[in-house]
């Protein structure tokens, strides 16, 4: 764990204030798991469950297991999704086991370096069914002659480029797209390719 932590009291407002296009970004991961028939998901950096309840809202009933790397995050996700098994844990730890039809994740993966972004990729197609997918939104480096609105401190955020991000998911045997939610925001959805 790290020594810097959100605060759940005060989360929702703080990325309401330092991501614009908040919103956008949530809805744009809900509207990317419309397609998937979810009875098994795993979350990627739950916070205080604000994500999993939207992706939850299009798939009632779906078993969720979600990690996250703090304790106070967790006691307010686990408040706000009683059913859902929540785990206190990183990102770079070994996944919980699947299958899972999706995997989901809304502003936690830009905290990996590119190294720890790939290897995180490849981990994920190990617990997804074949066809599975994998949705991301999150910060990432704008197009080369663009600068968004998102302060990136480069210690704690690690953003990478779409294009990165699309040849590490097709590496680790993903079908990929993005679409941009904002110059510095995308949401990414990856299919894993039947083996």
């Amino acid at each position: 764990m790290s020594e810097w932590e959100w605060n759940p009291d005060t989360y929702l407002a703080e990325m309401a204030a330092e991501i614009p296009g908040y919103e956008e970004l949530q809805e744009a991961v809900v509207a990317a798991t419309v397609e998937v028939h979810a009875t098994q998901v795993l979350e990627l950096g739950t916070g205080t469950g604000e994500t999993a309840l939207r992706v939850l809202a299009q798939h009632p009933g779906a078993r969720w297991v979600g990690i996250d790397a703090s304790e106070a995050m967790l006691e307010r996700a686990r408040e706000r999704l009683p059913e859902a098994d929540l785990r206190l844990q990183r990102l770079e730890d070994e996944l919980p086991s699947g299958p899972f039809d999706l995997v989901v994740s809304a502003l936690a993966v830009h905290h990996l370096d590119g190294p720890g972004k790939r290897d995180l990729f490849s981990r994920v197609a190990g617990v997804l069914r074949p066809g599975g997918v994998f949705v991301l939104g999150d910060v990432v480096v704008p197009a080369a002659g663009q600068e968004g609105p998102i302060e990136i401190d480069w210690v704690m955020d690690l953003p990478d480029s779409v294009d990165d991000q699309l040849a590490w998911l097709s590496a680790a045997g993903f079908e990929a797209e993005a679409v941009s939610v904002r110059v510095d925001l995308a949401v990414i959805r990856a299919r894993l390719i039947a083996r």
